[in-house]
């Protein structure tokens, strides 16, 4: 490759680059092919309304003052577009649903039906009336209590406030004990739209801080109060400041890192410089990759990326090396067995890109394209640009101290080597008769979320009536209309369990929005105007009540007989919309109903109970879905894929070895060592007690991977083309490329993303022990290996 090629390729690479869309988000690790179950789910966590939620709590508000207080935040944010609905339990804020509900309580009471007009219920109901209008609260019910004598809206209300609810206080919402306001938000924007949930979220604070700031309020001792937002959305966007920050910071120690590792041993700026052209060229190329294959780039990958540094920059010490050196090894011999650590990389990399999740895949492209540009510009553009008078610091002196460290362990070979295997096998041991697992199976552990900020969110759903997290029922099936008369049937099966006390309460959209049939259908049981003025003279003989007052209600129910039915567009911008729209997934052909469920006070839900309560529907499919053994079932498929994908990518190393090398005994003495330093990184967290994850299990690949590069440089030394006409410094540049890569692994390794501290921890520690392994069991051979290098 010429420098001129190089340099326009790397030009095109930057322009795919800049205009790939950057991403943070935790979908691209979710699977390509989910379950049924799990497109539901990451659906809701990322495009459905669940995943605009917040909850906000406020604490250090006298209890006089927490009315003023709630709203007047809920107003200021009420006049925000970026809201869609803001509720803190005053009525005033649901003003379009009390009217919603009062238009159409004959197309939503559950109560309607053609008995309900019958004389006897009239009477009653108009008694009931009566009553009502000469308590205290007659003059505020006034001609809305004669509209509607048969108090079908409160029916309505008392069915969509089943159970259990967040408590009032003058009119708001507040915590159990009273101490603290509470508020229920859904934004305009989806939750993953980062940047509009980021400015959502500000303008949350800058709405508090202009309470705060209002004289009017003052005296309510405002200044000491505190606020605190939790929800899908505010997770979201503290999981993309923590993956920015830690790229941007992860990087630049990185780099500092392996820069001054080459100052160290060559002390010029020629070397740092010629060093930056692989690095640089690798991490565009690896980006560049990605943005054409997946057509974004997470902001793990480029976290990623400071690992690759300390990768590629290995190809140039070898450069630099064969430059310094006064008798450098033939290029064809140097560079076959780069090139066959090169492979051994890729393959190893290679496995991850058969996995069915994209953010593993992304790595992987990256990993490959970022070490063969390596490589390949540290082959054919380094040494043009390489100056004709620079002579890098010869590193023989360091080759003679590593040689005599080798020739000294090689006398302790044999005692070192069984007591790392007794030590391993003991604790591993140790490890088995403890009841923790070898493996981390609770994905929370890979959530970037601390588990305070989890808690809080806990915390608030509890406080506002949040139904069961673990436990809901789905209905599937191809159309809207299906799925609600499925949650119709399925509600009357559950309201048993509810009357026995078996089930607390339950939330389903068919009692907000009832399919059109059953609409239809209550509709027809009304009465005519004639039947129902009839029947009304009759009822009222006798009590003290105008028939003429009763006319709006008559009117209504005619205007009700011959309505239209309620749907999803009639709720647009109202409180119960957004119910609707959290109980109903999917897209015409595929859809969802998602009754969630709470249990009875202080018990648990009998989920085989429920299953068995749940009817058969003939277009629909019902289903009961626990969240945690969905979870654990996505997980487990994650640790399951990892250890197919490590295992076979280490499997396929071999088969390359074995290719190559063509001979068992070549291979064993290569492999060795590699998978010495895997058992003994397991035994080390085994021993740490610190289970591991499918992150771990990846590193583990990759130590064979990358391990491998130091075991083929050692064997090659001994017995391979190397060992006949060595470069001076070759045992000093594997040491410094060790260093190096475990630089980059090692700055992973104190991550605050987990995803990346894992790898960081497993890659950076297995490198080193890989290195430590192969000279023990490769070097010295059975030579001095002083007569392998010239001091």
């Amino acid at each position: 490759m010429s420098v001129g090629l190089w340099v326009l390729a790397l030009a095109i690479a930057l322009v795919v680059i800049v205009r790939a869309p950057f991403r943070t988000d935790m979908s691209v690790f979710l699977p390509q092919r989910p379950t049924p179950e799990q497109r539901l789910l990451s659906q809701s966590l990322t495009e459905g309304v669940a995943s605009r939620l917040l909850l906000i709590g406020v604490d250090g508000v006298a209890a006089e003052r927490q009315a003023e207080v709630s709203n007047a935040l809920a107003g200021v944010l009420r006049s925000n577009p970026q809201f869609r609905t803001v509720n803190n339990g005053a009525l005033d804020g649901l003003k379009a649903d009390q009217a919603l509900l009062f238009e159409h309580r004959y197309q939503l009471s559950p109560a309607i039906s053609a008995a309900q007009f019958e004389v006897p219920q009239l009477r009653q109901a108009l008694e009931d009336t009566i009553d009502l209008l000469s308590s205290s609260a007659g003059a505020f019910a006034g001609q809305l209590a004669l509209r509607d004598p048969t108090g079908e809206t409160l029916r309505i209300v008392e069915a969509f406030s089943a159970g259990q609810t967040p408590r009032l206080h003058d009119g708001i919402w507040v915590s159990a004990d009273g101490r603290r306001i509470m508020m229920l938000i859904y934004t305009a924007a989806s939750g993953g739209d980062l940047d509009a949930q980021q400015a959502a979220l500000a303008s949350i604070e800058q709405a508090f801080a202009q309470v705060q700031g209002d004289g009017r309020l003052s005296a309510a001792g405002l200044s000491s109060a505190q606020m605190q937002v939790s929800g899908p959305g505010r997770f979201a966007v503290e999981s993309r400041r923590v993956i920015q920050e830690d790229v941007t910071r992860l990087s630049l120690i990185g780099t500092a890192l392996v820069f001054g590792l080459l100052w160290l041993a060559f002390r010029s700026p020629w070397a740092i410089a010629l060093a930056l052209v692989p690095i640089a060229s690798a991490v565009i190329a690896g980006a560049a990759s990605v943005a054409l294959v997946f057509g974004s780039i997470h902001g793990l990958t480029i976290g990623f990326g400071t690992t690759l540094i300390g990768e590629s920059v290995d190809y140039a010490l070898y450069h630099l090396v064969r430059t310094a050196s006064s008798n450098p090894a033939p290029p064809q011999a140097f560079w076959r067995t780069i090139r066959l650590g090169v492979m051994t990389s890729v393959v190893g990399f290679g496995a991850l890109l058969f996995t069915g999740f994209p953010g593993l895949a992304q790595l992987a492209v990256f990993s490959i394209a970022g070490i063969i540009v390596a490589a390949l510009v540290t082959q054919t553009v380094l040494p043009s640009l390489t100056p004709a008078h620079f002579k890098p610091r010869d590193l023989g002196w360091l080759d003679h101290q590593i040689a005599q460290v080798l020739r000294r362990w090689h006398g302790w070979r044999r005692l070192v080597t069984l007591a790392l295997l007794l030590l391993a096998a003991l604790t591993l041991l140790a490890a088995g008769t403890r009841k923790q697992s070898f493996w981390d199976t609770d994905i929370a552990s890979l959530n970037p979320i601390s588990s305070a900020a989890q808690a809080l969110f806990e915390q608030l759903q509890n406080e506002l009536g949040a139904p069961a997290a673990d436990l809901m029922v789905v209905i599937s099936a191809a159309t809207e209309q299906q799925v609600l008369a499925g949650a119709e049937t399925v509600s009357a099966a559950l309201d048993p369990l509810v009357r026995n006390q078996q089930l607390g309460s339950y939330e389903s959209p068919s009692k907000l929005l009832p399919p059109a049939s059953v609409q239809v259908q209550r509709m027809a049981s009304l009465p005519s105007a004639e039947q129902l003025q009839g029947r009304l003279k009759e009822a009222a003989q006798g009590l003290p009540i105008k028939l003429d007052r009763l006319q709006e209600f008559v009117n209504d129910v005619q205007k009700a007989k011959t309505a239209a039915p309620l749907t999803r567009a009639d709720l647009a911008n109202t409180q119960l919309g957004v119910r609707v729209e959290s109980q109903l997934a999917g897209h015409p052909g595929q859809m969802a109903a998602i009754i969630t469920l709470r249990p009875v006070a202080a018990q648990t839900i009998d989920a085989a109970l429920l299953a068995r309560s749940l009817p058969k529907l003939p277009d629909a499919q019902v289903s009961l879905l626990a969240l945690k053994a969905e979870t654990d079932k996505l997980y487990g498929g994650y640790l399951s894929e990892a250890a197919w994908l490590s295992l076979g990518g280490a499997l396929a190393i071999v088969a390359l070895l074995v290719l190559v090398l063509r001979s068992v005994r070549s291979v064993a003495v290569v492999c060795a060592p590699l998978f010495g330093a895997v058992i003994l990184v397991i035994a080390g967290f085994a021993g740490l007690g610190k289970p591991m994850n499918l992150l771990h299990l990846i590193g583990l690949l990759l130590v064979v991977a990358i391990g491998s590069n130091y075991a083929l440089f050692l064997y090659s030394l001994r017995e391979g083309e190397l060992a006949s006409a060595p470069s001076s410094g070759t045992l000093a540049s594997l040491v410094l490329a060790n260093l190096t890569t475990m630089a980059g692994f090692s700055v992973l390794a104190v991550s605050k993303v987990p995803l990346l501290s894992a790898l960081g921890t497993t890659v950076g520690a297995g490198c080193a022990l890989a290195l430590v392994l192969s000279g023990l069991w490769i070097g010295p051979g059975g030579k001095d290996v002083s007569s392998i290098v010239h001091s």
